[in-house]
């Protein structure tokens, strides 16, 4: 079965990065690769994942050192979902993560948007046990409509 395994997050330093996302933040490093000189393979995970990972990439050329923390264009772009959110809230601030705002409760969950030491925007989120129902999306409301809602090919 298809599944996404890794997301690469641009970095301006493998060290730093890993030093952050392993201390800090609490993931653990999978691997650590020299693929070339200057150039490694970094997967970290949250302690714990089973599949998602980061892979760091070192940015390579001022296209991607100007993408380094504004990979998602100042929304947070990365969940880090967790089951206790005060506990990981308060070992995160004691490690020195950069917290945008206070813990709020979402009707989605418990959330707090964090930053990264590169500008990352993250949502440090705790899910409800019993999270409100998904509505039907509007594209499939959309594909079951009749004929007549669909853009018809003029006839020659």
């Amino acid at each position: 079965m298809p599944h996404l395994s890794a997301v690469t997050l641009v970095v301006p330093d493998y060290d730093v990065a890993l030093n952050f996302y392993v201390c800090a933040a609490g993931f653990e490093l999978i691997e650590d690769t020299e693929l070339a000189p200057g150039k490694r393979w970094v997967l970290i995970a949250p302690r714990g994942a089973q599949e998602a990972r980061l892979l760091l990439a070192r940015a390579d050329g001022p296209a991607q050192a100007a993408a380094v923390g504004n990979q998602t264009g100042g929304r947070v772009g990365f969940f880090l979902m967790t089951g206790d959110f005060d506990a990981d809230h308060k070992r995160m601030l004691e490690a020195s993560a950069t917290f945008l705002e206070s813990p709020r409760s979402e009707p989605y969950g418990k959330v707090a948007v964090w930053q990264d030491p590169f500008g990352n925007k993250w949502d440090l989120l705790e899910q409800r046990q019993d999270p409100p129902p998904v509505p039907e999306p509007s594209f499939v409301a959309q594909h079951d409509k009749p004929d007549r809602a669909r853009p018809r090919r003029a006839r020659s």
